[in-house]
């Protein structure tokens, strides 16, 4: 929460704590909280102390929540399906829990879209982890010396994210394919002055505009057909994410190895598993001479603009629960339902409660 979103809810009538030093990686300070309204407090237990909601990006552990009163109500990034300990921490403290990860894809959501926020910046980030590691220029040079062609970059997935790598890639003068399971998604990449890939497979188009989960026999077709552009690129960014489940495979180790020495791969996937088989969340491997950079959590790389767009969409959220300064949740609203996993200590969202509970258990 920035210091600007502090201020605007204590406008609203509520009351704001913010731990002593929660946002100095992102450049505001202590004093600029203060200045807003809000209380600086120590200690998580004394920032816990008569609360009501807990607001963070990533989810609580189970020792924050132990520290919080029974009932709390909490909004996050949640990811149950990778969290449980802390569901089970939350239906312990009959909490009510938010997960933005979860919020349903309709217009009037659109301001509270965490995830398209997030993937704004880690798209842009993608970008530039890889020009940082490819030991060649991105855009073409013409010199006395000769004419240095410009980097061939293939964008795997082409969502929020995607897109954003696309865009910023091409600003640095790089020759960009993309490819992308849904068909729609051609269209807004050829926008960005970038080529389509068409495989010829089925269009794998979900709900909310997401990619459905794709079958192993489809991925199995998908990584044959995909090899030979990835043989051919200097570098390969994958984007590819299905929000709650694992990643899907979409670079294997064999086509690392057909990838030319000082090739690079960025993995925008590898918290929920990784796109490309190598990858491990928040290092670089090497092999075969091709840099392998499993991004962790991207965007609290550039903390700054990350906050910035994180809090309005928090914010947004807020105003949808809070009234008069006092939480008031209407159930009934899709948005409010559709993003709940515990409600005062039942787990209301389906496939965590047959993570939790098993299948078929009410």
């Amino acid at each position: 929460m920035i210091p600007d979103v502090a201020g605007r809810l204590t406008g609203t009538g509520v009351e704001v704590a913010v731990q002593a030093g929660a946002g100095a990686e992102a450049h505001f300070t202590d004093a600029a909280y203060a200045e807003k309204g809000a209380t600086v407090v120590g200690s998580v237990a004394e920032l816990m102390t008569g609360a009501q909601m807990m607001a963070k990006v990533q989810a609580p552990t189970p020792p924050e929540v132990d520290t919080a009163p029974e009932g709390i109500t909490v909004v996050s990034f949640l990811a149950p399906a990778a969290q449980l300990d802390t569901v089970k921490a939350l239906v312990q403290k009959k909490a009510t829990a938010f997960s933005l990860d979860l919020l349903p894809r309709i217009s009037r959501a659109q301001s509270m879209d965490a995830l398209s926020s997030q993937s704004t910046v880690s798209g842009y980030l993608a970008a530039l982890a890889a020009a940082e590691r490819l030991p060649k220029f991105f855009p073409m040079f013409m010199t006395a010396a000769g004419t240095v062609p410009p980097a061939k970059v293939l964008v795997l997935g082409a969502g929020v994210a995607g897109l954003q790598t696309i865009a910023t890639a091409r600003r640095l003068g790089a020759q960009v394919r993309a490819y992308d399971v849904r068909a729609a998604a051609k269209e807004e990449v050829m926008s960005l002055g970038a080529t389509f890939v068409e495989l010829g497979l089925e269009s794998q188009e979900g709900s909310g505009g997401y990619a459905r989960e794709q079958s192993e026999d489809f991925l199995a077709k998908q990584r044959e057909l995909i090899g030979n552009e990835v043989a051919a690129s200097d570098v390969v960014i994958t984007t590819a994410a299905v929000p709650g489940r694992q990643a899907p495979i979409l670079v294997t180790t064999q086509m690392v190895e057909r990838m030319a020495e000082g090739s690079v791969i960025v993995d925008l996937a590898a918290d929920s598993g990784g796109n490309c088989e190598l990858s491990e969340p928040g290092q670089d491997i090497v092999h075969h001479g091709v840099v392998v950079a499993g991004l962790s959590n991207p965007a609290s790389a550039m903390p700054t603009h990350a906050s910035f767009l994180y809090s309005r969409n928090v914010l947004n959220f807020l105003t949808l629960v809070i009234t008069d300064g006092e939480l008031t949740p209407d159930f009934d609203d899709e948005i409010v339902a559709g993003c709940c996993v515990v409600r005062a200590g039942e787990i209301v969202h389906g496939p965590t409660r047959d993570l939790v509970v098993g299948k078929g258990t009410s």
